[in-house]
């Protein structure tokens, strides 16, 4: 039988803090302590990396990187990188939203200091730490220290601006600017090693809380990013490095355009010839990260919506067919079991079910997608197969309160009839639908559980701006939210 289990999707951004921004410390932990407190067994987050356009973490400059703005200073402090004082001339910044270029100047001083400490005095018991660092990540680290170094030289125009021989990473170019960039390749590694030496430490707290951290792992990678850089023959790309078809999907719930993410799609040929080396070090570098690994857009395994490259909408793509067949057969022939979950939400066809079916990945019921029908709707709690993942929504959906608010017509009548009339007290029951349902595990926002409306939403599809700042504050955290998590998750066996 599955063990029944429930938990809350917040990203590290979101946390409280001095910082400006959530990171990987104190506050981290205290959050595993009110998880464990609470009797929850799962804390889902959004990807790690280093964010680029848009802040958004499915926009990084590297798959395998982590975003050093997450790294805690206060904890710098404990390991003698920066004095106390360092932090006195902390700028005002909001507890509400990521101000992220603010946080961002603010930080990288501070970081570039305790790199320049580190250099000087190479403290004994951080030094061993970090070359052991350097020799384990040495297959992806350095090119993306390069390219993080080359961005900025070439104040950070697209690496398809860059110098001809260096885009084309010709030998003598690598080595020429490997050369010239040294210190700021360096402090790039090192900001890496503090970054996943703070990880470690939280991901092994919730260890010994038996807290379980569900890590996101985008399908694609962003176009300006090291991964493309580094390995352009694996994706659609012309002579010229500039790609020919662009990843999306088409029209749906979020937008009658499709969404156009403008990311290369995979050249699953190459792939294959080179027996799917880059999947196979991204899976394995998940699994070692998280406890489980939610794959988002799913679907993109079987097959593809591919987008001709200076399209302005994502209507005019075709369905194309991708290999993760064989990607997640090879993969588990070398790891004992699957810890993914399939985000298979949108269009879904049979060959999509049956590929997740096939590697027996949960997949995902939403139940802001459930009242567009009717009650055989398979988003509808009461329709739920225990192999699934529930959610009252996600970090792409609104806060449930204020889909709630915002329903018209039909679909109004509907949720009334299932949930009562649209408010707080409907907004409650949408949740224990969703705990007491048969779903191995069900999840809600952190804003759900405060009770939040559309002010405090994550991230609107299809918008470039404006996403991904919120955060939460320990006091908007009433005894009673507490209560109620602790009491539905007792009640149903989570």
């Amino acid at each position: 039988m599955l063990e029944r289990n429930s938990g809350i999707i917040l990203h590290i951004t979101s946390l409280p803090g001095l910082e400006g921004i959530g990171t990987l410390g104190k506050e981290a932990f205290r959050f595993v302590d009110f998880l464990n407190e609470t009797e929850q067994k799962l804390w889902q987050i959004l990807p790690l990396g280093p964010v680029g356009y848009g802040n958004s973490p499915y926009q990084c400059y590297s798959a395998f990187a982590g975003n050093p703005l997450l790294i805690d200073l206060h904890l710098l402090v404990e390991d003698g990188l920066l004095a106390d004082n360092d932090l006195n001339q902390r700028p005002k910044f909001s507890s509400g939203n990521v101000e992220f270029e603010k946080v961002e100047s603010w930080k990288y001083s501070l970081l570039q200091k305790a790199f320049e400490k580190f250099q000087q005095e190479k403290p004994e018991n951080l030094e061993g730490e970090y070359h052991l660092f350097l020799k384990e990540h040495t297959w992806w680290l350095h090119d993306y220290a390069l390219f993080m170094a080359a961005k900025k030289h070439f104040q950070h125009v697209h690496w398809t601006d860059w110098e001809h021989d260096l885009k084309f990473r010709k030998k003598k170019a690598l080595r020429k600017y490997s050369e010239l960039l040294s210190e700021e390749i360096e402090f790039h590694k090192f900001l890496q090693f503090l970054f996943f030496r703070q990880w470690f430490r939280l991901k092994e707290y919730a260890r010994l809380k038996k807290v379980q951290i569900f890590g996101d792992m985008p399908l694609y990678v962003s176009g300006n990013s090291a991964d493309v850089w580094t390995n352009t023959e694996l994706f659609m790309l012309d002579e010229n490095l500039s790609p020919t078809q662009a990843g999306g999907v088409p029209p749906d719930y979020f937008s009658e355009t499709g969404q156009l993410w403008g990311n290369p799609v995979f050249n699953w040929e190459r792939l294959e010839q080179r027996d799917f080396d880059w999947w196979m070090a991204r899976l394995h570098f998940n699994v070692h990260l998280f406890d489980k690994v939610r794959i988002d857009h799913f679907r993109g395994l079987e097959s593809f919506w591919s987008v001709p490259a200076g399209e302005k909408t994502a209507i005019n793509g075709q369905w194309l067919p991708a290999k993760g067949y064989q990607v997640l057969r090879k993969f588990k022939e070398q790891v004992d079991y699957l810890p993914l979950i399939a985000e298979d939400l949108g269009v879904i066809t049979p060959e999509v079910e049956q590929l997740r079916d096939e590697f027996k990945l949960p997949g995902m019921k939403v139940l802001q997608f459930a009242f567009g029908s009717n009650p055989a709707n398979e988003h509808l709690p009461h329709n739920y197969l225990p192999k699934f993942i529930a959610y009252t929504g996600t970090h792409d959906n609104d806060t449930t309160l204020g889909w709630l608010r915002s329903l018209k017509g039909e679909e109004r009548k509907r949720v009334r009839w299932y949930l009562g009339r649209p408010g707080k007290r409907a907004q409650k029951k949408a949740i224990e639908w969703i705990w007491a349902s048969s779903a191995q595990s069900a999840l809600m926002p952190m804003q759900d559980l405060l009770q939040m409306g559309t002010k405090a939403r994550l991230n609107t599809p299809g918008t470039a701006s404006g996403n991904w700042e919120w955060r939460f504050s320990w006091r908007k955290l009433r005894t009673k939210h507490r209560k109620f998590l602790r009491e539905i998750t007792l009640k149903y066996n989570r």
